[in-house]
């Protein structure tokens, strides 16, 4: 799509922005002259805030997300709020909420990386997206892991590589490509809901030089990222990388990634479940998630410990302290009966 048209697109819907946003963000409600919900995937919260009529501050529609600082205007809630992956389906979807015509077809080429007929729901892209990228081993995705001190790869097949992968930095801005690690959000039952995308260099040595490197598609909320079957011990976290370095030492140990603290904070519990520990991150939002599902879990008659990391997440404790630290570090907090059955080494 070309600029101007989906400047267009996005100062009509900012002219319907209230109807845009009880359309999309249903989770929300409207406070004053913004509409306060949790994130661009209609997660329930306070957080992200729309503003709805222009005003000094900016125009209408335009959005910003205190919790994670990004921000963004009402296609990228439709992009979002929907799992959409190809640019001229959130156009589309536009459109038609607007009840516009469809402008005259254009002899353009999909960029490689898009998900060719996703349907809008955002489950069916998403596992459209995983199922288009190839096994971890051997791919950039890897490599960017080692480099992450991760080498460990075993039980991840919830992560794939597309080596070609559709980005967009907002509706103003060209179609890049960069390579990604794809990663299948899945709920208790193993049914893919999401996915989530970390664009990486073009030599895999690090996240892509991208304005937002990390985001997610589809339905997000009490699910995740999941490296083994959760029985009767889980430890859950919030990144990828902070997940799996504890899982360098604790190979066999399910343990799932939220994505974010508000995503970590909610997450559904197996009905096996007895002991839960949270990989905690050293920061604010890491302790409000912490705090929050540790009460949720004890409230439910499951037992919750917290790992906490030496610097600010266990990624940084791996990859500047070494494994061994790591280890005993991890000795010290597990419950005994996890020491013999899981810590290795």
């Amino acid at each position: 799509m070309a600029p101007r048209q989906a400047s267009e697109l996005a100062h009509r819907l900012g002219r319907e922005a209230e109807a845009v946003c009880r359309e999309y963000l249903s989770a929300g409600r409207r406070a004053g002259n913004y509409w306060l919900v949790g994130d661009v995937r209609n997660t329930p919260g306070r957080s992200l805030y729309v503003r709805l009529k222009d005003s000094a501050k900016g125009p209408a529609g335009k959005w910003t997300d205190s919790a994670t600082a990004e921000h963004g205007d009402l296609l990228d809630v439709i992009r979002e709020a929907l799992g959409l992956v190809d640019f001229k389906d959130v156009a589309e979807e536009a459109r038609r909420f607007l009840a516009l015509p469809h402008p005259e077809p254009e002899k353009t080429r999909t960029p490689t990386g898009q998900v060719p007929g996703a349907a809008p729901g955002s489950p069916e892209a998403s596992r459209r997206l995983f199922a288009m990228s190839k096994p971890l081993p051997g791919t950039l995705a890897a490599l960017y892991l080692s480099g992450r001190a991760i080498t460990s790869l075993g039980g991840t097949a919830a992560l794939r590589c597309h080596p070609r992968c559709y980005y967009r930095p907002d509706e103003h801005s060209p179609t890049e490509i960069w390579p990604a690690m794809v990663a299948s959000v899945t709920d208790l039952d193993g049914r893919q809901t999401g996915a989530h995308r970390s664009w990486l260099a073009l030599d895999g040595s690090r996240k892509a030089p991208v304005e937002t490197p990390r985001r997610a598609m589809g339905d997000l909320l009490g699910h995740g990222v999941r490296f083994g079957t959760a029985g009767d011990v889980l430890a859950a976290g919030e990144g990828i990388e902070t997940v799996l370095s504890p899982r360098q030492v604790l190979p066999d140990m399910p343990m799932l990634a939220a994505l974010s603290a508000a995503h970590l904070a909610a997450i559904l519990f197996p009905a096996t479940l007895r002991r839960l520990y949270v990989v905690r991150d050293r920061d604010p939002a890491g302790d409000g998630a912490r705090d929050s599902l540790i009460a949720r879990a004890t409230n439910l008659g499951i037992e919750a410990m917290s790992l906490t990391p030496r610097e600010g997440d266990f990624n940084d404790d791996l990859r500047l302290h070494g494994i061994d630290a790591l280890r005993a570090a991890l000795r010290d907090q597990l419950h005994p009966d996890d020491l013999r059955r899981f810590l290795v080494g």
